[in-house]
């Protein structure tokens, strides 16, 4: 039986990336561009009107005033998967989303065409299987990372908070990355070395290896 094409929605700013995508989407006999553009505004319009099933689109647009594309596409059409093409500085950025659940997927945009060509094959079987989170895709610098189920006891503000500390970021340092006063910081460090039961940050640390809270360099 001949399975019907996937329908796929493009956004990005840059023309070039656009164009190198839709020259591999026209080698896959499983997949069809429906929707291109660069306006985050035009294309929740447009999904209104054509249904997708995978959102290819570039992480700071996804990303942008805190999540908001990525939130409006997850709450409005949420059986379509969100896959984020990112730049190798935007890393942190993809793990967040990846743990909130924001994103099925990223590919890297220096990714070779044969890397990409993978990631959209893989991509096939997940659809028709109906699974809600992609398999890792081909990627040679990040991998996919969900956060263990025993963690998820610890905030959004604390899985920061512990990859901040990773970084060797003091706390003046973390309360002026997070906007917020270095009591709050304190506050945080007590509750994390509490939940995770650690009484020092080499243990935290471990602690966030152990469970993949951080990726080790």
């Amino acid at each position: 039986m001949k399975r019907k094409k996937i329908r796929m929605a493009i956004a990005e700013d840059h023309q070039t990336v656009i164009d190198g995508v839709l020259s591999l989407l026209h080698k896959h006999e499983y997949f069809k561009a429906v929707i291109i553009t660069t306006n985050p505004q035009e294309l929740l319009r447009q999904m209104a009107c054509t249904p997708v099933d995978i959102l290819f689109a570039d992480i700071a647009m996804l990303y942008r005033d805190g999540h908001e594309l990525a939130n409006k596409v997850k709450g409005l059409f949420p059986r379509v998967k969100m896959v984020a093409l990112y730049k190798q500085e935007q890393t942190t950025i993809v793990n967040t989303m990846i743990e909130e659940g924001n994103i099925s997927g990223y590919v890297l945009k220096s990714t070779d065409k044969h890397n990409i060509t993978k990631a959209l094959e893989n991509m096939i079987e997940h659809i028709y299987t109906n699974d809600k989170t992609l398999q890792e895709m081909p990627n040679p610098t990040v991998r996919l990372r969900k956060v263990a189920p025993e963690t998820t006891h610890l905030t959004d503000r604390e899985l920061e908070v512990i990859r901040l500390i990773e970084q060797e970021y003091s706390n003046k340092q973390i309360a002026e990355r997070l906007f917020i006063s270095e009591r709050t910081v304190e506050t945080h460090r007590k509750n994390i070395f509490r939940k995770t039961k650690t009484n020092s940050v080499i243990g935290l640390i471990k602690y966030a290896y152990m469970n993949k809270l951080v990726s080790i360099r």
